[in-house]
C-alpha cells in the first residue's frame, strides 16, 4: 500500500480516539456552517435565481447526499487524514487523486479571505453599521478570529471539539428560533409558495439553474471535514461517515427552513443592500432591537466555527501530503506534546495572513465575496466528483450484492458526481475572467508539484496492485 509507513512512528502520528460519533456529527454541522453561509451567500442566491433558492438547495442537496455517501464508503477502505486524496488515488488514478487533495487545499485557502470577512463584520455590526461595510476594519477583526481559531487547532482536536459543541450547539438554537419567527411572521413580504421549490425547465437555455445549485453547493461545503478526521475518530473507518450523514441532515433543513424564511421576510431590495449583513437585517425584521442582534451573535459563532474547520481540512490533508512525501515532508510533522500537524497549521497562518493582504487590493467586499464563493464552487465540484466516481469504480462489484449497497455505493453517488460535473461545465461560461483565474488558475498550479514529486518516482504515484485492492474489499465486507 502506497502509505504502509505513514504510521510508522509517532512523529507522523496524529491522535487517535479523541472523537465520538457526536463530536463527527458536530463537526460535520460546523463544517457546513449554515448561518455564515446563509449571511454569505444569500445575496448571491437571491441575485441568481431570485425567490427560487429552495429549490436551487433542495436540488443541490440531494445530489450532496450522493458525495456524502460516497464518502461514507471510501472511509471504509482507509483511515487517511488526506481522505479524498487517498480515495481517489486507489479508485481512480494517483494523478486525480492528487488533483483531489490539491483542490481541496486551494479552496480552503480561498476561503479563508471568504470567511474572515464576515466574521470581522458581523462582529463590527454588533456596534457600528458603518464599520460593518469598512474592508480594512473587517478584515482586521476577522483576522484576530482567524489567529484565535489558529491557536484552538495547534493545541489539540479535543480543545477544537469542546469549542465547535458549544459554539454550534448555541447557533443551531438560534437558527431555528429565527427561522420559525422569519416563517410566521405577520406581515411576509412574500407570501409562502410551493413553486420556491420547482424548477420548470432547469436545463433550459436560458435557465439560471445550475448558477443557484453552484452557490447552493458552497451552502453545503464543509460537511466532509468529518473525513479529515478520522485518523483522530473512534471508529476510524465508520463513525466519520455517519457523523457527515447526520451533519448533512440538520445543515440541509436548516438551509431549507431559512431559505423559505428569508424569501417570506426580506425584499430582493434588503438583501442586494445588505449583502455582508443580511442575517442582521433579517434579524431587526422579526425581533427589533437587542433580540435581533442575537443572530448576529449565530452569524460570527458559525464563521469562526468554518475558519477552524477548514483550518482542520488543510492542515490535515497538508500533513496527509508531507507524509507521503508528495509535498514537502517537514508538512507531515506533527507537534510532539499535542500530536497536530504543526507545520502545517504554521504554513496555513503564513498563506493566510498573506491572503488577508491581498484581498486589500482586489475590491469592495462584495466583489471578493462573490469572485471567491464562485471560485471555491468550481473547486468543490471537482474534488466531490472525483470522490463519487472512485467510489463506484472501486466497488464496482460489491454495488450489485445488495439493493442498499446499488443505492448508496454506485446508483446515488454516481448521480452526486455528474451533478457536480454537468455544473461545472454549465456556470464555467457564465463566470467572470478573475473567478476562473482563481477558481483554475490555482487548481493549475497544483500540477508543477505534482509532476515534480512524480518525477523522483515516489510510491504514492505508483498505481495500487490488484492485491491492494483485493484485500481493501475483504476488509471493507466485515464493515458494511
Amino acid at each position: 500500500m502506497a502509505s504502509s509507513h505513514k504510521h510508522a512512528n509517532n512523529e507522523h502520528k496524529l491522535a487517535p480516539n479523541v472523537l465520538g460519533l457526536f463530536e463527527s456529527a458536530v463537526m460535520g454541522v460546523a463544517g457546513s456552517a449554515p448561518a455564515y453561509s446563509i449571511a454569505a451567500t444569500t445575496a448571491g442566491l437571491v441575485a441568481a435565481v431570485g425567490l427560487a433558492g429552495p429549490a436551487s438547495l433542495l436540488y443541490c442537496g440531494i445530489a450532496m447526499f450522493g458525495i456524502v455517501f460516497a464518502f461514507n464508503y471510501l472511509g471504509r477502505t482507509e483511515s487517511n487524514s488526506g481522505a479524498t486524496y487517498a480515495w481517489v488515488r486507489r479508485g481512480l488514478h494517483p494523478a486525480l487523486g492528487y488533483i483531489a487533495g490539491w483542490s481541496l487545499i486551494v479552496c480552503s485557502s480561498i476561503f479563508m479571505v471568504a470567511a474572515t470577512l464576515p466574521a470581522g463584520s458581523s462582529f463590527l455590526g454588533l456596534f457600528s453599521q458603518s464599520l460593518s461595510n469598512s474592508k480594512g476594519w473587517v478584515t482586521l477583526f476577522g483576522t484576530v478570529f482567524f489567529l484565535l481559531m489558529v491557536a484552538a487547532v495547534a493545541f489539540g482536536v479535543t480543545i477544537t471539539a469542546k469549542v465547535q459543541v458549544i459554539m454550534s450547539t448555541i447557533e443551531v438554537g438560534l437558527l431555528l428560533l429565527f427561522g420559525v419567527l422569519a416563517i410566521f411572521h405577520s406581515h411576509p413580504v412574500h407570501p409562502f409558495s410551493w413553486h420556491w421549490f420547482a424548477w420548470s425547465n432547469p436545463f433550459g437555455s436560458k435557465s439560471v439553474f445550475f448558477a443557484g445549485a453552484l452557490l447552493a453547493a458552497f451552502y453545503y461545503w464543509g460537511w466532509d471535514v468529518t473525513a479529515n478526521l478520522n485518523e483522530e475518530t473512534k471508529g476510524s473507518k465508520k463513525t466519520p461517515g455517519q457523523g457527515a450523514i447526520i451533519g448533512m441532515i440538520i445543515t440541509f433543513l436548516l438551509f431549507e427552513v431559512f431559505t423559505v424564511g428569508s424569501n417570506m421576510v426580506l425584499t430582493n431590495k434588503q438583501v442586494s443592500d445588505n449583502a455582508a449583513n443580511v442575517l442582521g437585517v433579517l434579524g431587526q425584521e422579526v425581533w427589533k432591537g437587542n433580540g435581533g442582534k442575537l443572530l448576529v451573535v449565530a452569524v460570527l459563532l458559525s464563521t469562526v466555527a468554518t475558519l477552524e474547520t477548514q483550518l482542520i481540512q488543510v492542515t490535515r490533508t497538508l500533513f496527509s501530503m508531507g507524509r507521503d512525501r508528495t509535498l514537502i515532508s517537514q508538512l507531515g510533522h506533527v507537534h510532539k506534546k499535542y500530536q497536530t500537524p504543526v507545520v502545517a497549521t504554521l504554513t496555513m497562518t503564513v498563506v493566510g495572513l498573506g491572503l488577508f493582504v491581498g484581498s486589500q487590493f482586489i475590491g469592495s467586499i462584495g466583489t471578493i465575496m462573490g469572485d471567491a464563493i464562485s471560485a471555491i464552487g468550481l473547486q468543490i465540484a471537482i474534488y466531490y466528483a472525483l470522490s463519487a466516481y472512485a467510489v463506484v469504480v472501486l466497488f464496482r462489484k460489491e454495488m450489485w450484492k445488495k439493493p442498499k449497497n446499488f443505492l448508496f455505493m454506485g446508483l446515488w453517488p454516481l448521480l452526486g458526481g455528474v451533478f457536480m460535473t454537468i455544473m461545472f461545465f454549465k456556470v464555467l461560461p457564465t463566470l467572470n475572467t478573475t473567478t476562473k483565474w482563481i477558481g483554475l488558475g490555482s487548481i493549475a498550479i497544483g500540477l508543477i508539484p505534482m509532476f515534480w514529486y512524480w518525477s523522483r518516482g515516489h510510491v504514492y504515484f505508483k498505481l495500487p496492485t490488484k492485491a491492494e485492492r483485493i484485500a481493501v474489499l475483504d476488509d471493507l465486507e466485515e464493515l458494511l
